[in-house]
Formats: C-alpha cells, sequence, structure tokens
C-alpha cells in the first residue's frame, strides 16, 4: 500500500481520535489520572480536586443579609497533574464573592465528578458520581509572595485566558483554607476524612503538603 492511499486513513484516524477521545480520555479530554477506589477516600478527594477546573464557592453574602450564596467560579490547585490539594482562585471585588470574603471570609467549595465524564448515565446526585465539599476560610493571598507567583501558574496553566482579564477590574489570588472535608464517592454516608489525611496521601501525580 502507498503512501498516498496511507495519509488519507492516518487523517481520518486521527480525526476520530479527536472527536471521540484518546484511550484513557473523557469525551474527548485526556485524564491525567485514574479514578481512584472509592474506598481510598484520601486519594478520591485529591482527584477530583486536581481533575476539575471549577465548582461553587459559597460565601456569606453581605449583599443579602448574611444569607448564603454560591457563585460559579474557576480554579486550580497546581499546575496540571501536580496538584496539591488546597484550591487557588482569581478573582475580583467587582463580584460579590470577593466581596463578601474580604468581609467574612468564612466559605465553602463544591465540586463534582460529573463534568470530569466519569460518571456515565447516572444521576450527578448519585452517590457513586463523588462529590466534595471544602469548607473554611476565602483567603486573599499577598501578592507579593512566592505564593502568589505558585496561584499565578496554578491558575494560568489551567484557564490560560485569566491572563488577558481587564488590567482595571482588579483581580487578586485567593486560596481556601480548608478546615473541613465533606466526601460522597459511594454509597454509606460521607467518609470521615482528615485535613491531614486529604493533603499527605501518597498518589502518583499529586503533590503533598509538607
Amino acid at each position: 500500500m502507498g503512501i498516498k492511499v496511507l495519509l488519507p486513513c492516518f487523517y481520518v484516524l486521527y480525526l476520530f481520535l479527536c472527536f471521540v477521545g484518546f484511550p484513557g480520555s473523557i469525551e474527548g479530554r485526556l485524564l491525567l489520572t485514574k479514578k481512584p477506589d472509592p474506598k481510598n477516600a484520601a486519594a478520591t478527594a485529591r482527584w477530583l480536586v486536581s481533575q476539575n477546573s471549577w465548582g461553587v464557592l459559597n460565601t456569606i453574602s453581605s449583599d443579602l443579609g448574611g444569607a448564603p450564596f454560591g457563585n460559579v467560579v474557576s480554579f486550580s490547585d497546581g499546575l496540571p497533574n501536580k496538584g496539591r490539594g488546597i484550591p487557588y482562585f482569581y478573582l475580583t471585588a467587582l463580584d460579590p464573592t470577593a466581596r463578601d470574603a474580604l468581609k467574612d471570609d468564612r466559605a465553602s467549595f463544591t465540586i463534582s465528578e460529573y463534568p470530569i465524564g466519569t460518571c456515565g448515565k447516572i444521576d450527578p446526585e448519585n452517590p457513586t458520581c463523588a462529590k466534595i465539599t471544602l469548607t473554611g476560610k476565602l483567603k486573599l493571598v499577598d501578592k507579593n509572595s512566592k505564593e502568589a507567583e505558585f496561584a499565578k501558574s496554578a491558575l494560568f496553566s489551567k484557564h490560560a485566558e485569566m491572563k488577558d482579564w481587564p488590567e482595571d477590574h482588579s483581580f487578586q489570588f485567593f486560596k481556601l483554607e480548608i478546615e473541613n472535608i465533606f466526601l460522597i464517592d459511594w454509597f454509606g454516608g460521607p467518609k470521615p476524612l482528615t485535613l491531614d489525611q486529604y493533603l499527605h496521601t501518597s498518589l502518583n501525580g499529586f503533590t503533598s503538603i509538607s
């Protein structure tokens, strides 16, 4: 078979893989790490945070008399496949979430496995479709610190358009200082999981906090 005949075949295969997905991918997006066993709560929690790029960030609303306010936000816990478990955000005080946090830093952040694409056809509320809520304090990161440099590289590596967001909106880096972890990844209720277990779990591709 000649090269002229082979080239169209390779092109068709390439298009097929782009639209259908490569092995180990979901909906055409490469999964960096295989989903852990549900029995390993710490690994599952870190996997959820590492593989996701957005979630719902909840604050105490200063505009609504202290009512909870949820907002869809982008986040990152580190460079691709090198997550550290701590969510970082790029927020502006023109948006209620950052304004709320600067007045009352109590917050929670909820992430679902469903957007990753590994839940199949089951409902997002099904316990086998993992979900996690991290509760703690939403803190402003010192813009002159090494942590701010880390937050910038972590966020911009996963959300490239952020670097072009308007300067006059005064975006700043925030992080969630985690105090409590609520994880559902199977039947039987939430998995007991301490912050120490979450941050120091050993899993290929993840970075433990020392």
